[in-house]
């Protein structure tokens, strides 16, 4: 049979089960975007290629699914490589499939060639896997590589580079050529083994105070159930990276936020045994170091990961090392500890884990002396307090910016598994905007809302026109102090620190390029057919926020908050810090 090399991509994808493509149309890969109707897959046309590969990004973390965005050949390419560099750090499982100039004038370069670069090796260089097809004969065997690479180890991003003669030119195809994905990649977990699990399963029953390390591959794999029964079981309190936020529900007694850093550190210090999942120990796990971690000659250390690279890696030497689908894993050291629940010593760990509930608590309690402020323009801590009491508990909440994701994360609790997202690895302004339109796609029966700095709002506001031209009724909380927050506090510090201690501010002709002038987002949000908002009174927020519900379609509050109090967000010590040398190094 006689079709384009995009449309055999485009029933490549269907065989995948994917369902959307998020991107910008071109005429280089219309061979490609036109067919995907045909093949049961909605395209999702962002405003900005960057954004499309952050939809995908998002869409992949909240369904499991592959997240599929596209990109046309020199100036897209260009645009959509900050969404690579963010999705790839992150461990978002995305594919992006891009068009190149024709591939006789390519391979190599003439030398000249209009909207051309090295896009697969640009994209390579930050990418899991980037390749070009070569010819119409391997496109399939190309494409083929490209999914069983996006599937193996930890999630990320994954390039298709396709010439627009190939794209867009018709060749011979045989039905041959598009099997299930079983004929041509893994499609089954990465199972341990039974010793592996029983060992496991010995040395929790046997610990003192052993405690769960939850990293990001719980949400990749969407292991939340299998988490919260293990850690059940064993009565075993739960931390997590900061990138796996939303793991397990924090209104269980065994959840320790990582909102609470000082309590974690007391936590991994009291623990005698680790159990990780899915998590790397990065720098922020301060890489598994003391005194953030108890010394491993005091801490065992069980570590389960997809990726085998990882094992052992970080600072702490493993017990026992475990390559294996966490989610698979989880259910079968569950079905191990159920049959022997009656020698887990829960009562005994129960009495340990009370000390630090009492301390969580305190943690709680000193965190909400800011919610005793109800000055105008309002202290910060106010948003994301008020959207907890409004919001379904099962909403999805975005977090984007310097101050404004800590005020937001510090002040809320995830009440249901996989609720939260941010860029807690790349720290990337801008991307919430596009997450929130990912993850109302992911989740249409959700509440979705955005958190997010008017300096991060500022990279992608053209984004709202998206949300209202495709019906995603996604709430943005625009936190307005019209400065460069995270960043003007450090510099503050690094000119006059006495003066910036004593006054918590510096004159404005003292700091360097700091502060900008207002954007009123709500009447922008109002000229792209949106509902806008403006409050600076904390006890005007409330109904606003209903309000905006009750519109049933994109709305945008700007929220003036006082620029001082802003600036001093909770915890932003213990962000120093991360990025010194613990002792022991």
């Amino acid at each position: 049979m006689q079709m384009s090399g995009g449309e055999a991509i485009a029933r490549m994808l269907k065989n995948e089960g994917v369902e959307k493509v998020f991107g910008i149309i071109d005429g280089t890969y219309f061979g490609f975007y036109s067919n995907l109707e045909k093949y049961g897959i909605e395209l999702i046309t962002p405003r900005h290629e960057t954004c499309a590969a952050h939809m995908a990004g998002a869409y992949a973390r909240l369904t499991g699914k592959l997240g599929v965005c596209m990109a046309s050949n020199g100036p897209g390419v260009a645009n959509i490589l900050p969404g690579v560099a963010v999705e790839n750090s992150e461990g978002n499982r995305v594919m992006v499939i891009t068009s190149a100039r024709r591939h006789r004038i390519i391979n190599p370069d003439r030398g000249g060639t209009y909207q051309s670069f090295e896009q697969t090796k640009v994209i390579g260089a930050m990418a899991k896997y980037s390749e070009t097809v070569p010819s119409f004969d391997r496109t399939v065997e190309i494409t083929r590589q490209a999914f069983r690479r996006a599937w193996q180890g930890r999630p990320g991003v994954t390039h298709l580079n396709v010439p627009e003669d190939i794209m867009n030119g018709k060749s011979d195809f045989d039905e041959s050529d598009f099997p299930a994905p079983a004929r041509y990649r893994a499609t089954e977990p990465l199972y341990p083994s039974d010793e592996q699990v029983e060992k496991t399963a010995q040395m929790l029953i046997e610990a003192e105070f052993p405690i769960i390390h939850a990293g990001s591959g719980i949400i990749h794999t969407l292991a939340f159930e299998e988490l919260e029964q293990v850690m059940n079981l064993l009565q075993a309190p739960v931390t997590t990276s900061w990138a796996a936020r939303g793991a397990l529900a924090e209104t269980n007694d065994l959840a320790i936020p990582m909102i609470y850093i000082d309590l974690n550190n007391e936590v991994r210090n009291a623990a005698d045994l680790v159990l990780v999942l899915g998590s790397r120990l990065g720098e922020t796990d301060w890489w598994g170091k003391a005194p953030y971690w108890a010394d491993p000659s005091k801490q065992k250390m069980i570590q389960v990961d997809i990726d085998g690279d990882y094992l052992g890696r970080s600072n702490k030497p493993l017990t026992l090392a475990v390559q294996a689908d966490v989610k698979v894993f989880l259910r079968k050291l569950g079905d191990k500890l159920r049959a022997r629940v009656n020698e887990i010593p829960a009562t005994a760990r129960k009495n340990i884990l009370n000390k630090f509930l009492s301390k969580k608590e305190k943690a709680r309690e000193k965190l909400d002396e800011q919610l005793q402020d109800i000055s105008a323009p309002m202290n910060s801590a106010h948003i994301a307090h008020v959207c907890q009491q409004v919001f379904d508990k099962d909403s999805v909440a975005i977090f984007d910016g310097g101050n404004a994701a800590v005020w937001g994360q510090m002040f809320s609790q995830m009440k249901a598994p996989n609720t939260g997202m941010s860029t807690p690895k790349l720290g990337m302004l801008g991307a919430g905007v596009s997450q929130a339109l990912g993850a109302a796609v992911a989740k249409p029966n959700r509440q979705v809302y955005c958190i997010i700095g008017d300096g991060a709002m500022g990279f992608h506001p053209q984004e709202i026109e998206t949300a209202v031209r495709n019906g995603l009724n996604v709430i943005y909380l625009v936190v307005c102090d019209k400065q460069w927050g995270m960043v003007k506090m450090n510099q503050s510090f690094q000119l006059r620190p006495i003066k910036t201690m004593i006054k918590k501010s510096l004159d404005p002709d003292e700091n360097i390029n700091a502060d900008f002038s207002e954007i009123r987002f709500d009447r922008l949000a109002e000229s792209m057919g949106a509902y806008g908002e403006r409050v600076g009174d904390p006890k005007e927020l409330k109904p606003a926020i209903e309000r905006c519900i009750a519109q049933k379609r994109p709305c945008v509050i700007h929220v003036d908050v006082d620029p001082v109090k802003h600036m001093w967000a909770p915890g932003l010590l213990h962000f120093k810090k991360m990025h010194e040398e613990p002792k022991g190094s």
